[in-house]
């Protein structure tokens, strides 16, 4: 699948598993639609034209390159709306015999279809937890075992707190993460019950769609229960390996909520690397925020002790607690 949208278009979002091939960049993206606007369609062509024609042998080689990848296959060609950049780049692409297929209606009928999936019913089960219960961990030990899981921050990049970001990679814009979504539930139409892991509504920058959400805050939840100082060692685990500095820069980040002597007892305790002090600083706010959220939820708790996930996903297998896609 072939974008050629400008590259800032592609950032904002767009088909999972595109190639961006920009028939133009940015900049010349917008002097064509400006042209476009104020002197015609005429205009916007030729100066479409001076801007690609230097650039056309390159293109050709990159078509060329992306289509050996999957040989036999067409490319997939998408622009914004299915019109004129991807046409032109199925003529480039027709001169070197290369088959090609054009997205009808584009990337926006892509959106469109997207924000669709979000307004569909989906039988939804939340796995909540108070921080360090090892949630996501767990949902990815079910996935393995065939249970029809999404994982909210695994999408996102992100574990949702204001250390969530933190040795992962970069968010996606909220646009991009709704598109990410979408394609994760399509997979599971057939699933009897999709879990997914208890959130609030943002999860770093991405936004969890409005549709989505409103079916989640009704969704019934299992609540993950786990000894104190299990859920520490979890947390040392994920964080402890992290940069100091970060660590004091993302406590800094809500010391309003933590309050002054919360906030300087953790800021201390990473200063001389006692992760597990600045840990317990910060367990009794956000366990505070948990309970808050779930109060709302129809749950019931499971004891998992020191369980590794794949034990714990066995046990609630096991139990009947989750049920495996497929099974009715």
């Amino acid at each position: 699948m072939v974008d050629v949208r400008s590259p800032a278009e592609f950032a904002q979002g767009h088909i999972p598993g595109a190639h961006n091939l920009p028939l133009f960049d940015d900049a010349g993206r917008a002097a064509v639609g400006t042209l476009y606007k104020q002197q015609g369609r005429k205009a916007a062509v030729l100066h479409g034209l001076a801007l690609v024609g230097p650039r056309l042998e390159a293109m050709a080689a990159q078509l060329d390159a992306l289509a050996a990848r999957a040989p036999g296959l067409p490319l997939r060609l998408l622009c914004w709306r299915g019109g004129m950049r991807s046409a032109s780049v199925a003529w480039l692409a027709g001169q070197f015999d290369l088959p090609v297929l054009r997205l009808d209606g584009g990337y926006k009928a892509f959106r469109r279809w997207a924000l669709d999936q979000f307004e569909r019913p989906w039988p939804l089960r939340l796995l909540g937890g108070r921080t360090g219960t090892g949630k996501t961990d767990l949902l990815l030990a079910l996935a393995e075992r065939g249970v029809a899981v999404v994982d909210l921050e695994g999408l996102a990049h992100h574990r949702g707190s204001s250390f969530g970001g933190l040795g992962l990679p970069p968010q996606p814009s909220s646009e991009h993460y709704e598109n990410r979504l979408a394609l994760a539930l399509s997979g599971l139409v057939d699933a009897a019950e999709i879990w997914l892991e208890a959130e609030s509504a943002q999860v770093g920058r991405c936004r969890i769609p409005a549709g989505l959400w409103r079916q989640m805050r009704s969704a019934p939840a299992l609540e993950v229960q786990r000894p104190l100082a299990q859920r520490v060692d979890q947390l040392v685990a994920v964080y402890g390996v992290q940069d100091p500095g970060a660590l004091a820069e993302a406590t800094s980040r809500i010391a309003r909520r933590l309050g002054p002597q919360r906030t300087a007892a953790a800021l201390e305790a990473i200063e001389r690397r006692d992760w597990a002090a600045a840990c317990r600083q910060m367990l009794d706010y956000y366990d505070r925020c948990y309970d808050h959220d779930l109060s709302g939820h129809a749950s019931q708790p499971v004891e998992l002790g020191a369980l590794s996930p794949a034990s714990a996903a066995e046990l609630l297998l096991r139990q009947g607690l989750v049920r495996p896609r497929g099974v009715a």
